[in-house]
């Protein structure tokens, strides 16, 4: 999934750039631990006649914590109002204890701007309290001890923070693979529909048309003929599709083929680049299965990028040989004098798809220099006989 494709807040890098929300087990975990320090308090200042004040002060401090569970610059203002209060009087370090824990809620939380405006003030309090302008008085070794609490629970809420953001990328790339399975997963119903009413309806039609004869005693040979031929050709262009589909790695888009549109749309690129076209055959053969019309199809269309690229001047010839059990195809285009061999200044790759395309289907593929040309061949068998295709069950092949 590129970086364009998901959205701004869930980005690594932009992960501090919103206000974020505590979750529901942060919120439970947060009362929690309000409570507890609260009631500590509470029962504190019940129990004891000194530092009644002091008590005051860390159950107002802790309070403002809850705040961070609606908005986390309304709990921040009000820490800060507290803890500035807290300056004026003599119990300045039990705000600054809340102010330090406050750290976590404030990286795990709070907006870039709102981050920078609180280390600003916390920096602001330490250099009132160190410089010992009022009555607060904070020792030193008190002022390390806050300092290295407020650094390791900004230390966990970034960790927190960076960890659901993480969480979130995870979960927003899972459901935007499960939208593109799903809709591969259509693409592939609407093929195979497709394919299916192209070249199997046709030949369905045929017989039913030709079984409606059958008691005409001057049509019922030609009938009984055409039906087999249709139910041959059905059969055959069904176990293509299948097979295609049974290869096709999953969320692979299976284009639809059409030999003469094939042959038509690259001869066009051929003539364009100096290139004269003889076409030996008839792409619009009737004999030739849907599904073979689209292995071929595909072996035009790589064999033209090829071609292109490095063919030399001259004729490229498709050659197409219909027979009762197979068809084959031939592509031939003049060698480049002036380049190295074929196979040698090219990758291969465009030759091992159309090699294991053909080989699924369980045709033969060849390319090579023959003489001052180099040729593609695809030879593409339908079935052994009519009758091993009228008497073959292809369900088999469509359970999975």
């Amino acid at each position: 999934m590129s970086r364009s494709e998901i959205p701004r807040a869930l980005r690594g890098r932009e992960w501090l750039n919103h206000t974020e929300r505590l979750s529901r087990t942060e919120r439970a975990v947060l009362l929690a631990v309000v409570v507890f320090i609260v009631g500590f308090d509470v029962i504190g200042l019940t129990t004891s006649d000194t530092g009644s004040l002091d008590r005051i002060v860390s159950i107002v401090s802790t309070l403002t914590l809850v705040l961070y569970i609606w908005s986390p610059l309304i709990a921040t203002l009000a820490l800060g109002v507290v803890t500035g209060l807290a300056l004026t009087t003599v119990y300045a370090s039990t705000a600054m204890m809340a102010g330090a824990l406050a750290t976590i809620l404030l990286m795990r939380l709070a907006s870039p701007s709102l981050i920078i405006a609180s280390f600003s003030g916390i920096l602001l309090v330490l250099a009132i309290v160190s410089s010992g302008v009022g009555p607060s008085t904070v020792a030193p070794s008190e002022l390390a001890i806050f300092t290295f609490i407020g650094a390791v629970s900004g230390a966990v809420g970034i960790g927190l923070r960076s960890a659901y953001a993480r969480g979130r990328r995870l979960e927003y790339q899972l459901d935007q693979r499960k939208e593109h399975e799903r809709q591969a997963i259509i693409a592939e119903r609407q093929w195979i529909a497709g394919e299916l009413h192209d070249s199997i309806a046709h030949q369905l039609t045929i017989v039913s048309l030709h079984a409606q004869l059958l008691d005409d005693a001057q049509m019922q040979d030609t009938s009984q003929e055409a039906i087999r031929t249709a139910a041959r050709k059905a059969l055959s262009d069904l176990r293509f599709i299948i097979k295609l589909a049974e290869a096709a790695p999953a969320g692979t888009e299976i284009p639809s083929g059409d030999l003469q549109s094939a042959i038509s749309e690259v001869s066009a690129e051929f003539q364009g680049a100096g290139h004269s076209i003889d076409i030996e055959g008839d792409p619009r053969n009737d004999a030739i299965p849907r599904g073979a019309e689209i292995i071929l199809a595909r072996v035009v269309r790589e064999s033209a990028t090829n071609i292109l690229k490095y063919a030399g001047p001259g004729e490229v010839r498709f050659v197409l040989d219909v027979g009762p059990e197979a068809v084959t195809m031939t592509i031939c285009s003049p060698l480049s004098k002036d380049s190295t061999p074929r196979v040698a200044s090219s990758t291969g790759t465009g030759l091992n798809r159309m090699t294991e395309r053909v080989l699924g289907v369980s045709g033969e593929f060849s390319a090579g220099p023959v003489g001052n040309e180099w040729q593609v061949r695809t030879h593409l068998p339908f079935y052994p006989s009519q009758e091993d295709a009228l008497n073959d069950d292809p369900a088999p092949h469509l359970t999975g």
